[in-house]
């Protein structure tokens, strides 16, 4: 994996962080997204090599679109640096832990007008900002929902991932660590070639595809505030408190309509879960079966298949 690139005062320090937890065996694949995270902020808030109770405070701060684990991973990633740091002298405040929370699923599954409205948005979003959003946003929401892919993973997509000819996207730097690939139907692959047709030509084969102003590579965090003002725009209420509907629910969405449309073409959902499993890069079945209860739950004629068709084995059994 190539070399993370960091641009704060403490680039030297987070680099020597990774380094030090691979000599120790542990798996970075978790920890590189975080740290680039963190380094986003120091960059933007620390004018000198201090880290300070001020600047906690508002690091620590949970944001709208963070979901209760999506903040106990920020920061606890985050303490583990600071406490690094600390016995090497470092004017450091070393803030508390976050407690993990329970873990629970919950999905706002986005309905068909609900797209419609979305979408409509995204290609009309204008920031004021970069007129540049409004050439990449279309194509970068647009793989959110139909392949299903993280937002992480998808803004580390580079220009060498790209196969526009075949319409594959390779994912390489994804969460465990699992590389995967993506297939575009035709009309997604379209748009991505006019995309690539306005903005390939000026970047090398390890420059990520989402970029900011600077050429650099687009924050998440941003993208979380257009998916806000983008929601605003399409009438769709945002409920917050990490409740969304957030970016991360767009897989959601993808997935549940991955189930329907295997069952409606009479794939037998166990047969479809482990083939939905691969595809999204999840490290265990368990993982992808929530989505399948969750397919049910909002469908209730495929459950009623379902259960037709085990009481047929189940009757032939019998007499056989």
């Amino acid at each position: 994996m190539a070399r993370i690139e960091f641009n704060s005062l403490f680039a030297d320090e987070l680099t020597a962080y990774l380094r030090h937890r691979e000599v120790n065996g542990l798996d970075n694949s978790g920890a590189n997204a975080q740290m680039k995270r963190l380094d986003h902020f120091l960059a933007t808030h620390c004018k000198d090599k201090r880290f300070t109770k001020e600047h906690a405070d508002k690091w620590q701060n949970r944001l709208p679109e963070e979901s209760p684990r999506g903040h106990y991973i920020r920061i606890n990633f985050s303490k583990r640096f600071f406490l690094y740091l600390f016995p090497q002298g470092y004017d450091i405040f070393l803030f508390d832990d976050v407690r993990n929370p329970p873990k629970t699923f919950s999905a706002h599954i986005y309905s068909s007008d609900e797209i419609w409205r979305y979408f409509s948005a995204v290609d009309t979003y204008d920031s004021g900002m970069n007129l540049y959003h409004r050439v990449q946003f279309p194509i970068l929401f647009r793989l959110l929902y139909c392949c299903g892919t993280r937002i992480t993973e998808t803004l580390m997509i580079r220009k060498k991932d790209v196969d526009l000819e075949e319409g594959i996207i390779l994912l390489s730097e994804t969460k465990n660590n699992k590389e995967r690939y993506v297939v575009l139907s035709e009309g997604l692959l379209d748009l991505l070639r006019q995309f690539a047709d306005k903005t390939f030509y000026r970047l090398h084969d390890e420059d990520y595809i989402f970029q900011n102003y600077k050429g650099k590579r687009l924050c998440r965090d941003l993208v979380y505030e257009a998916h806000r003002m983008i929601l605003v725009k399409a009438g769709i209420p945002y409920r917050g408190n990490g409740e969304g509907p957030r970016i991360h629910d767009w897989r959601h969405t993808f997935a549940v309509n991955a189930f329907k449309r295997m069952a409606d073409s009479g794939m037998d959902m166990y047969v479809a879960l482990p083939i939905l499993s691969t595809y999204l890069g999840h490290s265990t079945i368990m993982a992808t079966e929530r989505y399948l209860k969750l397919t049910l739950e909002l469908f209730p004629e495929i459950r009623a298949k379902m259960e037709k068709s085990m009481d047929e084995v189940f009757r032939e059994a019998v007499h056989a």
